[in-house]
């Protein structure tokens, strides 16, 4: 086998551009700079080196958190895909000659993001942009949660008890070094009769263009209807909001058309009391926008690695999920930008 030289790798390169492949997209239709202010605000003084290898790009940093939601996977495994895929290189504006950013510098600066609370703030500046490009939410809104797992914890019936009433087992408190390895966050919850152990992803995507337009994040155990208020978007151009039977009580109906909202809430069941024909048929025809929202978790499950949250504690699982939320958005407006060419050449 021959040498590879300098010119064979920039065919190559030339070769994955023309493929136009998502991540090729991404690198040519999101306007990147636009997070530059945000993201450098994580240092709280200008980073000045006379001497020694200068600090990495907060672009190149940023992006490597996106390749790692868009994909689903762990600080180390994102340092060796790096390491080892020209199309995460090209990506990054990397190349051989350049050092790749190892696991521990990716984990500081998502810890950097996540005490200085500017992950939503991103999210939001993204936002803006999507709304000045002609993007802005419409065609009314869809609420709707997901339950997001991480790994179980092997606690006694105490413990757990002990951590449900919001404190903390005393001989964890003695061990800091156990106790940084659980989470004392996540909570077990039942669906369909199946428990699961993690957090929720409370999602609002608005019905017109399919983008998240806000999200938060709570413990498994929270009842999704306890979260609508902070899902709300004011700034959807329509007043209908779609949701599924959870989010149905006389209290929530009688607030949202006090608040001017058209609710289109799904309708349930109880013992002794089936839905009507009519009620059935109601909601099918509610679900038809309704389950739209299902695709959001459906590309997350599908095309982004899944849902599992690998860190501990609530406040890292807002920052990952957080940026998943953004990534998800990103990878959607590369769809629009797509169906606009496309549309401009037809």
């Amino acid at each position: 086998m021959g040498q590879q030289g300098f010119w064979d790798f920039e065919t190559r390169h030339q070769k994955l551009e023309s493929k136009k492949d998502l991540l090729t997209c991404l690198d040519e239709m999101i306007p990147w700079d636009e997070f530059r202010p945000i993201l450098e605000s994580v240092y709280a003084k200008p980073l000045k080196r006379k001497a020694g290898r200068p600090p990495i790009d907060v672009i190149i940093m940023f992006k490597l958190l996106i390749v790692q939601q868009l994909y689903n996977i762990s600080d180390d495994e994102l340092e060796y895909q790096v390491n080892d895929r020209l199309s995460f290189m090209r990506f990054l504006h990397l190349g051989l000659e350049d050092s790749i950013p190892d696991a521990k510098t990716v984990w500081s600066f998502r810890e950097r993001l996540r005490k200085a609370k500017l992950v939503e703030p991103l999210f939001e500046q993204f936002g803006a942009y999507l709304t000045a490009t002609g993007y802005q939410a419409q065609c009314g809104q869809i609420v709707d949660a997901t339950l997001v797992p991480v790994p179980k914890q092997r606690n006694s019936r105490e413990d757990n008890a002990t951590l449900k009433a919001g404190k903390v087992p005393d001989d964890w408190q003695d061990q800091p070094h156990k106790l940084a390895q659980k989470d004392i966050d996540a909570r077990w919850t039942k669906k369909n009769g199946t428990s699961h152990y993690g957090y929720k992803n409370h999602i609002n995507r608005d019905a017109g263009h399919g983008f998240i337009r806000r999200y938060t994040v709570t413990e498994a155990s929270v009842h999704d209807s306890k979260v609508l208020g902070q899902l709300l978007d004011a700034d959807n151009t329509d007043d209908e909001l779609w949701a599924d039977s959870a989010y149905l009580s006389i209290a929530i109906v009688t607030v949202l058309e006090m608040m001017g909202f058209e609710s289109h809430i799904n309708e349930r069941a109880y013992r002794n009391r089936p839905l009507s024909e009519q009620q059935i048929a109601d909601n099918r025809e509610r679900s038809r926008t309704r389950a739209k929202v299902e695709h959001v978790f459906g590309s997350m499950v599908n095309e982004m690695g899944g849902k599992v949250v690998r860190t501990i504690g609530l406040a890292r699982a807002e920052t990952m999920l957080g940026l998943k939320n953004l990534a998800y958005n990103l990878k959607r407006y590369v769809f629009w930008q797509k169906q606009d060419i496309a549309d401009a050449t037809a």
